[in-house]
């Protein structure tokens, strides 16, 4: 059986080489940049709205549309913008320096249908393109619909 001041001496020496190894970790650890990074994403994804709010405008006052029809015709350009940024390859350079905020807007959700699309291409329109598009917004679109559909149920039995 070792002597107390053994196993003592065994936690000292134990303890300094954790410190040690923590010191270590923290000086090779990447310094954090969540502020850096939320701005950015403010700062890409306002400049997308500004660009959506820009075409729902020209919409409205150059083709005389309706806020119905004027949203429905930002929200298809939007779409093709984001589709083209995509397939050019410029809008994946957006997300690496926008990050959350080229996700959230509606040129997100075109971005996530065309980049699968354009990876399986090679596989054939049906078993690539045809059956990869929806692997990202897939999910998105199911648990969307169905949670709009649970929510107009419960609205239709319990709102009159």
């Amino acid at each position: 059986m070792p002597a107390a001041g053994v196993n003592q001496n065994m936690d000292a020496t134990t303890q300094k080489r954790n410190e040690n190894y923590q010191r270590h970790v923290y000086e090779k650890m990447p310094k954090s940049t969540i502020l850096k990074n939320c701005i950015l994403a403010f700062l890409i994804g306002g400049a997308i709205c500004t660009v959506g709010q820009g075409i729902l405008n020209i919409g409205k006052n150059y083709y005389n549309l309706d806020t119905e029809h004027a949203a429905a015709f930002t929200s298809i350009i939007m779409i093709f913008l984001g589709a083209m940024l995509t397939g050019i390859g410029v809008y994946d350079d957006i997300g690496k320096v926008g990050g959350a905020g080229s996700i959230v807007p509606i040129t997100g959700f075109s971005n996530s249908i065309v980049s699968p699309a354009m990876e399986f291409k090679r596989e054939g329109y049906i078993l690539g393109i045809g059956a990869k598009m929806f692997t990202i917004a897939g999910p998105v679109l199911v648990y969307g619909i169905g949670s709009s559909v649970l929510v107009g149920i419960i609205h239709h039995l319990f709102i009159k």
